[in-house]
């Protein structure tokens, strides 16, 4: 997997861990940690250009992309055939996409799109959670809260308990795309 694929630099994930940047057990951690974020705001946060997808209509004047920040469209079009920029369509770094003069029509997949969306630049907080969870899942055994060797004992905080931290829940909020059609 190349760096660009995780949500953190390896480099800074090792220096909490004290071992190499390319130790295969933290690049797994990182690798994990970055999937679980990526799948619970349900875009892949990095930049993608040229992403070319087929939407279903909805019979509105907008229709949210599925990912964001939306820094490009290159084309749209309805039915096959191409609208223009400014005065067929309008779309905002949000996400969403404006159709002017009318609505979209109301059948599925019927409009399909081509743009560029997500991060040049992982945005600190991503990173940060991203480090802690893959912290955690390196460093804790699943399913063990409490381990005892010997004399000593060390207990897991609820971070390996319940698998996040609020730090966690908050960034993911944040992140978070079409949060309003979760079960």
């Amino acid at each position: 997997m190349a760096t660009t694929d995780y949500l953190a630099d390896p480099a800074d994930l090792a220096i909490w861990l004290g071992v190499p940047a390319d130790d295969p057990k933290l690049l797994l951690a990182l690798s994990a940690a970055s999937s679980r974020f990526r799948g619970a705001v349900r875009h892949p946060v990095t930049a993608v250009a040229g992403d070319a997808l087929t939407l279903d209509g909805n019979g509105r004047e907008s229709l949210l992309l599925p990912a964001a920040p939306v820094t490009a469209v290159t084309s749209v079009a309805v039915d096959g055939e191409p609208l223009v920029e400014n005065t067929g369509f309008s779309w905002s770094a949000d996400g969403f996409l404006r159709r002017l003069g009318g609505c979209w029509p109301d059948r599925l997949r019927c409009i399909t799109v081509v743009y560029s969306h997500g991060y040049a630049v992982v945005p600190e907080d991503v990173a940060e959670v991203v480090i802690d969870q893959a912290r955690s899942q390196y460093a804790v055994l699943p399913g063990i809260q409490t381990r005892t060797v010997g004399g000593q004992s060390v207990t897991f905080g609820t971070q390996a308990s319940i698998g996040v931290t609020a730090q966690w829940t908050q960034a993911v909020e944040k992140y978070r795309l079409n949060s309003g059609d979760r079960p």
